[in-house]
């Protein structure tokens, strides 16, 4: 689960599955938290959503990967300067996690 709030705020690190993974096994462990996190006023519509519908919001679509792509960018230029490796990886990565949060339906 906290890596799942932690997620939100650091684009490399994603959000959704470490939030289903929590209720996951909220819901094999713990029907309390599992009922907690199911009616918190963020996570859980995202969470039921997600699990009910396979689809992301467009709002969030966008925000997520520019968010990424900004923050992979400035990486590149400031943090791996004159690194081609690490500015090839984290080329790779942007790349792969957009094309994960663009693989799932869009809801409108």
């Amino acid at each position: 689960m906290g890596l799942g709030i932690v997620g939100m705020f650091i684009p490399i690190l994603p959000t959704t599955p470490f939030l289903l993974l929590s209720a996951t096994l909220f819901a094999k462990s713990s029907d309390f938290y599992y009922q907690w996190l199911l009616t918190h006023k963020h996570f859980g519509p995202y969470i039921k959503d997600f699990q009910e519908n396979k689809s992301i919001p467009l709002r969030i679509k966008i925000f997520s990967i520019s968010l990424l792509w900004l923050t992979i960018l400035i990486s590149i230029i400031f943090a791996a300067k004159g690194m081609l490796w690490l500015q090839i990886m984290l080329m790779a990565i942007a790349v792969g996690v957009s094309i994960h949060i663009l693989s799932f339906k869009t809801k409108r």
